[in-house]
């Protein structure tokens, strides 16, 4: 029978209806899941009303209108679907979708963690919705390899830790992008940069500056890196590299690459650093790196300084001087043995423009910085500021606070009077003084 009998609430729960073993192996002869699996949802989702009708009358079972149209659509979410959570990778309203257990899952809603209550059956149907996930795109999530990194049909980002890594069960951590292209002028209606900080960054990426993108997590950097690459040329070929696949390009001449986990017997492995260096061989005009974190920063500094000028790449780093120190501890990763004295120089010659990013306190995400990199004082680099964030007042509940234009470099208006925009740069940031 239904459990949860008592009369439904108008709006669609995420509770869980169940249906007796008895009643479940009348439905799955009814429904073959194999042939489930070929249809979509609209073409799915009236066959399993029907067979519920069908089953609940043999049975006589008891249930209302409400129930019936819930239970087809928990069980379409479990054939097709990702389970209990799939309303909420539908909600528009949700960002991030968190999955700490059976009965513990977490959404994020304009930056402010709440908790649902939609609930998994147990530990191991956490599992089982996992493993469909990083099954689909040729992965695996066991025991052996308890931490996956995935992604899903929209494109939305997972990841994957089970036990024994995470001790009170498989945990689900799923970033979720906007049905609709993220567009700068987007950014800038809902306050994370101003007008003159959009139109400078589009600028500035289509005249090939090479673009240092830092924040913290959940900050908004692959956000902003796609509505970045909204502004190169068409006539250009991109080459993007992640772990995780989630950019999403609109010109013609893109090639996407992957990363790639190691086999169960452990070959096979092709990592960032793989894919930079091979990228290089494929003639790309521009090398676009979802995440750089390790050794891969060499390759990607050398393409930067041999010819690829417009490259951007993201990392993890609270300040542009924070991302500018880590980028240089990275370089010492990579198993070159180069100078300290090399290695600033490599960074200036290479990175035009660092943005920081910063999910604040009230939930927004800001552009709190965009700095120009021009050159070394002693033994540190120097950036100087183009657009600051500066804060004006804080309450309870809300960041109030102004961006700042301050002046851009001879040697940018340099690199943007190759494409005839040197007045359009400066304008964008005198205009706003």
């Amino acid at each position: 029978m239904f459990t949860n009998s008592s009369a439904a609430p108008q709006h669609r729960t995420h509770q869980l209806l169940t249906m007796s073993e008895e009643a479940k192996s009348a439905f799955y002869e009814l429904v073959d899941p194999s042939v489930a699996a070929t249809l979509t949802r609209d073409e799915l989702q009236p066959r399993v009303r029907e067979a519920l009708r069908s089953i609940a009358s043999k049975k006589m079972l008891p249930y209302n209108n409400q129930e019936l149209s819930l239970l087809s659509q928990q069980l379409v979410d479990e054939m097709v679907g990702i389970g209990p959570i799939q309303p909420l990778l539908e909600d528009p309203s949700v960002s991030d979708i968190l999955v700490n257990g059976p009965d513990t899952v977490y959404v994020e809603r304009r930056g402010k963690l709440e908790k649902t209550d939609v609930k998994f059956r147990d530990s191991k149907h956490v599992l089982n919705v996992a493993q469909r996930i990083v099954n689909a795109i040729g992965r695996r999530v066991d025991e052996s390899n308890p931490m996956v990194d995935a992604r899903l049909k929209d494109g939305s980002r997972v990841n994957v830790i089970a036990p024994p890594l995470a001790l009170h069960g498989t945990c689900i951590s799923i970033r979720k992008f906007p049905a609709s292209k993220m567009m700068l002028e987007n950014l800038v209606s809902k306050g994370s940069m101003s007008s003159s900080m959009a139109e400078f960054l589009a600028i500035a990426t289509h005249c090939r500056c090479n673009i240092l993108i830092s924040g913290g997590t959940g900050s908004g950097k692959t956000t902003l890196l796609n509505a970045l690459s909204r502004h190169i040329s068409e006539d250009e070929r991109i080459l993007t590299i992640e772990d995780a696949a989630e950019l999403s390009l609109a010109q013609p001449h893109w090639v996407p690459l992957e990363t790639r986990n190691a086999s169960s017997e452990g070959n096979g492995e092709v990592g960032v650093r793989d894919l930079v260096k091979n990228a290089l061989r494929m003639r790309p005009d521009r090398i676009v790196l979802g995440e750089v974190r390790g050794a891969e920063a060499f390759d990607m500094l050398q393409a930067m300084n041999t010819g690829h000028d417009g490259s951007l790449c993201t990392l993890h780093a609270n300040n542009p001087q924070d991302a500018i120190i880590r980028l240089t501890n990275m370089l010492q990763m990579g198993g070159e043995r180069l100078s300290d004295q090399i290695i600033r120089s490599q960074i200036v010659s290479a990175i035009d423009v660092v943005v920081q990013l910063e999910r604040m306190r009230d939930g927004h995400r800001r552009v709190t910085a965009i700095s120009e990199v021009v050159g070394t004082d002693g033994e540190n680099i120097e950036l100087k500021p183009i657009f600051s964030f500066e804060l004006s007042r804080a309450d309870k509940h809300q960041i109030h606070g102004n961006f700042h234009p301050n002046s851009v470099s001879e040697s940018l208006l340099e690199k943007a009077s190759h494409f005839a925009m040197e007045s359009a740069m400066l304008s964008s940031v005198e205009s706003s003084q």
